[in-house]
């Protein structure tokens, strides 16, 4: 009788599967086992193996019916779209105030599979147009595209194409490896690293759970930062990371981490190698044979940065006109570049009132941030951070040597100021931002020149 009830049992279970669509198979056969068990039909026992036999059958005819081998265990597709309006401002006559409009698009797929594999792929736009500094590709700090030439077609390109495995997960212990084009496994903020940035190479990251309310992360990257034929000398940046994430209570919680991180082969890093679209480095002058013009060779100094930051939150259990708990955290980030003598740190702090991205939230976040000339490389901050430069100037105390190329607005190192935005979620998909930003040289080259820009951003994000 026992052996009847469970072949009934099967039956039942396969006959839900059958007429369940993809997405509900594991709920439809979850739910008539519990019942089957609730019933006494079933011992647990029985029920467990089941729910094996049933995810495996289903995996069989899933296969069979989408065309994937049995082995991938589902196909995500997610990415983002952000319109964007923005304004530069400036005091000084030498800029004529200007109006762009943008978007970026990002879409990806990733497909996760049996023994701890996933593979993934995300197409990113790009401005080509404006791009007169690579060589090669789009912009590698920003997918923002410009609305310009008459609409013409615009690019398409890898923002992230990764392979992962995920072989340790004992509960306590975590573990996953990367290999490819990867989203930044660092956890820092844009005085270091563009939010953008999607760098290539390698990347470990462990998580260890010491109790119900600490955890403790390492993250170690070994990233290709360009590739040179016909030399042993490819610039890399290599690093680690320490973090300390704590509950301390449901009000309160706190993040600590640091970091070291070091670019081999600096020397490496002309403009002629790799994409030169931030200023702020002192960088040595390449002449041409003529003496007519010039081009920004390599950084003079080397990068070898400590990063430090930290977080408090305070929860609160509501606040009127947002949805769910209320988040206020006061944070900060340090970092030194042992590497340079002077002009070798930056910080930033602020606060932030709640945090936008779900439907009927709300964020104000301010920040002040200070990023000298020579403390990171500038070709990895920022990209919507900078200043006015009133023409080609040395660095202050280097002869020959360039801080930037040009006149005109450039981001990167070697700025301060004040960064505010407000942002509100009217509803899951959809997040508007207004972001104002206000910063200034902290090199001044020219007596009589005023460097201060405000930059305005006005967003609007949906996610899928």
């Amino acid at each position: 009788m026992q052996r009847l009830h469970r072949n009934l049992a099967t039956a039942t279970v396969a006959a839900g599967i059958l007429v369940a669509p993809a997405v509900g198979h594991g709920q439809t056969a979850d739910s008539l086992i519990d019942k089957l068990v609730d019933k006494g039909i079933l011992t647990v026992d029985e029920g467990n193996q089941l729910r094996e036999d049933a995810d495996r059958d289903f995996n069989k005819a899933y296969s069979v019916k989408s065309g994937m081998p049995e082995w991938v265990s589902s196909l995500r597709l997610n990415g983002d779209f952000r319109g964007r309006f923005e304004g530069f401002y400036g005091p000084e006559n030498g800029f004529a105030d200007r109006a762009r409009w943008r978007y970026r698009l990002r879409a990806g797929f990733t497909a996760v599979m049996m023994d701890d594999f996933e593979v993934g792929f995300r197409l990113g736009s790009g401005d080509i147009d404006s791009a007169s500094r690579i060589t090669a590709g789009s912009d590698p700090i920003s997918n923002n595209q410009s609305l310009q030439n008459n609409g013409a077609k615009k690019g398409l390109f890898l923002d992230t194409v990764y392979a992962k495995w995920s072989p340790i997960n004992t509960g306590a212990w975590q573990g996953t490896f990367t290999l490819g084009k990867m989203e930044n496994p660092l956890v820092t903020s844009d005085l270091t690293f563009d939010n953008d940035y999607t760098p290539e190479g390698l990347a470990e990251q462990f998580s260890y759970t010491l109790d119900a309310t600490h955890s403790l992360k390492f993250n170690a990257v070994q990233f290709v930062l360009d590739e040179i034929g016909g030399s042993g000398k490819d610039p890399y940046l290599m690093g680690g990371q320490m973090r300390l994430d704590s509950l301390w209570s449901p009000k309160w919680s706190t993040s600590l981490g640091a970091a070291f991180l070091g670019i081999l082969n600096e020397d490496q890093l002309g403009s002629s190698a790799v994409p030169d679209l931030n200023s702020g480095n002192s960088r040595v002058v390449q002449k041409s044979a003529d003496g007519t013009s010039f081009t920004l060779g390599a950084p003079v100094e080397t990068f070898e940065a400590l990063i430090a930051d930290v977080g408090i939150t305070r929860t609160l259990e509501s606040v009127p006109l947002y949805a769910g708990a209320f988040p206020i955290r006061v944070f900060g980030e340090y970092i030194h570049n042992f590497g340079a003598d002077e002009q070798n740190s930056g910080y930033h702090g602020g606060i932030s009132f709640g945090k936008a991205g779900k439907k009927r939230t709300w964020e104000i976040t301010y920040r002040y941030k200070v990023l000298e000339g020579d403390a990171w490389w500038e070709e990895l901050s920022d990209s919507d951070s900078g200043a006015f430069y009133s023409g080609r100037f040395s660095a202050a105390s280097v002869p020959g040597v360039l801080r930037a190329a040009g006149a005109g607005y450039s981001a990167g190192t070697n700025i301060r100021g004040h960064w505010l935005r407000f942002g509100y979620s009217p509803y899951d998909s959809l997040t508007l931002n207004l972001t104002w930003i206000n910063l200034d040289l902290i090199e001044e080259y020219l007596p009589g020149t005023d460097s201060n820009m405000d930059r305005l951003q006005i967003d609007a994000v949906w996610k899928f």
